[in-house]
């Protein structure tokens, strides 16, 4: 799994790649942390669920990343690991040809904010759809980005 943040005129761009859906989308958490601070400052301390669901891969995304903010704010946290599944990708048993909605269910992992230790660079208000691409690349790598308004 690989991450990295890339520059957006105001905002930040971030982006996850995997060689599952899964991985990318660990690694583009992973990446929305590191828009805030070093990940490696943030210790795995607390768990807390996220569910999401979407009519689409880049949907999900967006949920995904949106509600990762969301705890961030009310719960006044950093996130430094994640783990998640996601159900209902095309070609696994159970998705239909109706496209029912994509379902992620994750836990991630983190600590209350330490201004002082973590040094947090910037807020981020919300994941976009500036850039939002969610594609299986021809080596089969999954690839997800976007731009977070900061």
């Amino acid at each position: 799994m690989a991450w990295q943040t890339f520059a957006h005129e105001a905002d930040i761009g971030v982006r996850g790649c995997g060689a599952t859906l899964a991985e990318a989308f660990v690694g583009v958490a992973t990446a929305l942390t590191a828009a805030i601070c070093d990940p490696a400052r943030v210790a795995a301390k607390q768990a807390v669920p996220v569910d999401c669901e979407a009519a689409d891969e880049e949907l999900l995304l967006v949920d995904w990343l949106n509600a990762l903010i969301y705890e961030m704010a009310t719960r006044r946290m950093l996130f430094s690991r994640f783990e998640l599944g996601i159900e209902g990708l095309p070609g696994r048993a159970g998705r239909s040809a109706e496209r029912e909605p994509l379902r992620l269910h994750a836990t991630a992992w983190g600590e209350p904010l330490d201004v002082a230790r973590h040094q947090p660079a910037a807020e981020v208000k919300a994941a976009s759809f500036c850039e939002l691409a969610v594609r299986r690349q021809v080596n089969g790598l999954w690839y997800a980005q976007c731009v977070v308004d900061i």
